[in-house]
C-alpha cells in the first residue's frame, strides 16, 4: 500500500481518511443485512422494502440545497451537527421488541424502522460532497484515484468481516439487531467526529454580497442547467448513468426478495454471497484506483455498467436453473456464485465511478458542485424506480424486472461509446 511522492499533507489527510473509512466499514457492514432485517426478521411489506431502499436515495434530491447550505457554514460545523441529528436515532432501536409481534403489532415497528433510517440516510447527500471536496483539494490528480481505492479497500475489509459476523449472529437471534443497530449509531457519530477534523479551513463567503437561500438556490439551479449544457461529456456521463440508476433502483429490492423468497436462503448464506464479492472487490479496487486515473471516465463507466448487466442476467437465469448444493448451514446456487463474482467487479468499480466519477469532468475547484449535480440525479430517479421496480414485479415477476434492468444497462453502455467518439474529455 506504499504509494511514492506524497506530500506531508497527503499523508496526513489519508490517514484520517482510512481512519473513518475503517469505522465506516462497521457501519456499511452491517447495513448491507439491512433489508433483510426488514424482510426475514421484521416481516416487512415489498412495498414497504421499496420505500426502505428508496428512502436510501430520495434524500440526494436535495443536494443541490445542502451544498449552498454547504458554502454559508462551516463543514466542520455541519459535519458534527449531522453526526448527531442522523446517527443518535439508531439508539432507539433498542426498544424494538425482541420476538415477531402480531401482524397488527408490527406494524407500528415497521414504520418507526423506516423513519429511523430515513433520518440516518439524510446525511449522504451532505457527507458525501464534502469528502469529495477534502480530497479533491488534498489529494493530487495523480494520487487522487489511487489513494481513494487504497481507502475503499479498507473499507471493504473491514465491511466483509462485520457482515460475517452480523450474519451468523442474526442466523442465532434474528432479534439480535436491537443490540447492534445502537452500537453503530454511536461508531457513526465518532467517524463524522473523526472527519471533521480532516476540514482545515472552511472558506466561507467573505466581501462579497451574500444572496438569500431563495436566491441562492436559483443560481445553484442555473450553474446546474450550464454545466449539464456547456460540458457535454459530464452531461452523457450522468445521461448514462441515469439509464444505469433506474436499472440498478429497478432490481435492488427484487433482487433481496428474490434471494429470501425464492432461494430461501438463511442469514449465513446471505452474508456469504455478500462477503464473496466485496472479497472480489477488495482485490481488485487497487488495480481500478490506478486505471480510472488513466482513462476516459466514460470508458471506465461502459465497463461498469456491464458487470452489473451480467450480475442481472446469471440472476434471472437462476429462476430457471436454480441448482445448488449445500455445506452446513451454506447454500450454494451455482449461478448465484457466477452472478455474484460479476458483482465483485461492479462493487470496485462502482465504488469509484460513484464516488468521484464526477471530479474527473472539472477543476478542483468545482469537485463538490460537480458531485452535487451527480447526487441530485440519483435522488431524482429514486422518486420512482425503487416502487417502480415491486410494482413490475407483482405484474411481471422477477424475470421480467430482471430483462428490464439488462435492457436499460444495454441503452447506457452505447451511450458512453458514442459520447466518446463524438466528444473529448475536458476538464
Amino acid at each position: 500500500m506504499k504509494i511514492v511522492g506524497l506530500k506531508t499533507n497527503e499523508r496526513k489527510i489519508f490517514g484520517l481518511h482510512i481512519l473513518y473509512s475503517i469505522i465506516e466499514g462497521v457501519l456499511f457492514g452491517v447495513m448491507v443485512l439491512n433489508e433483510f432485517v426488514f424482510v426475514k426478521s421484521l416481516k416487512g411489506t415489498e412495498m414497504q422494502l421499496a420505500i426502505l431502499f428508496q428512502a436510501s436515495v430520495i434524500v440526494f434530491v436535495f443536494t443541490i440545497v445542502i451544498h449552498e447550505l454547504l458554502k454559508r457554514y462551516k463543514k466542520k460545523t455541519i459535519l458534527r451537527m449531522t453526526a448527531l441529528i442522523t446517527r443518535l436515532p439508531l439508539l432507539l432501536m433498542i426498544f424494538f421488541p425482541r420476538e415477531l409481534l402480531s401482524a397488527d403489532d408490527m406494524i407500528f415497528y415497521h414504520y418507526f424502522f423506516l423513519v429511523i433510517f430515513l433520518f440516518y440516510f439524510l446525511a449522504m447527500p451532505i457527507v458525501y460532497p464534502i469528502i469529495n471536496s477534502i480530497l479533491k483539494n488534498n489529494y493530487t490528480n495523480s494520487h487522487f484515484g489511487a489513494l481513494y481505492s487504497y481507502a475503499a479497500m479498507t473499507n471493504k475489509i473491514v465491511m466483509m468481516i462485520t457482515t460475517f459476523v452480523f450474519g451468523w449472529i442474526l442466523d442465532i437471534d434474528p432479534f439480535s439487531f436491537v443490540y447492534v443497530y445502537p452500537a453503530i449509531g454511536i461508531l457513526g457519530i465518532i467517524s463524522l467526529f473523526l472527519l471533521s477534523f480532516a476540514v482545515k479551513v472552511d472558506y466561507l463567503q467573505t466581501g462579497k454580497k451574500i444572496l438569500s437561500i431563495t436566491e441562492s438556490l436559483r443560481k445553484s439551479f442555473r450553474d446546474m442547467k450550464t454545466i449539464i449544457k456547456s460540458n457535454k461529456p459530464y452531461r452523457d456521463f450522468e445521461l448514462g448513468f441515469m439509464l444505469y440508476g433506474f436499472s440498478f433502483m429497478l432490481t435492488i429490492a427484487v433482487i433481496t426478495l428474490f434471494l429470501v423468497e425464492k432461494l430461501n436462503l438463511n442469514y449465513t448464506s446471505i452474508a456469504f454471497y455478500k462477503n464473496s464479492y466485496n472479497l472480489i472487490a477488495i482485490l481488485l479496487l487497487p488495480f481500478f484506483g490506478k486505471l480510472i486515473d488513466r482513462i476516459d471516465p466514460r470508458k471506465f463507466a461502459a465497463f461498469t455498467f456491464l458487470t452489473l448487466l451480467m450480475h442481472l442476467f446469471f440472476m434471472g437465469l437462476t429462476e430457471y436453473y436454480p441448482y445448488y448444493f449445500d455445506i452446513g448451514a451454506y447454500r450454494f446456487y451455482y449461478l448465484v456464485v457466477i452472478s455474484f463474482a460479476w458483482n465483485g467487479l461492479f462493487a470496485a468499480t462502482m465504488s469509484l465511478l460513484w464516488n468521484i466519477g464526477s471530479a474527473y469532468f472539472c477543476k478542483d475547484g468545482d469537485a463538490g458542485t460537480y458531485q452535487s449535480v451527480h447526487l441530485s440525479m440519483v435522488g431524482i430517479r429514486a422518486m420512482i424506480a425503487p416502487l417502480f421496480g415491486i410494482w413490475l414485479y407483482q405484474y411481471i415477476g422477477f424475470s421480467g424486472v430482471f430483462a428490464l434492468g439488462v435492457l436499460l444497462l444495454t441503452l447506457s453502455i452505447i451511450v458512453m461509446f458514442w459520447s466518446l467518439k463524438r466528444d473529448k474529455l475536458v476538464a
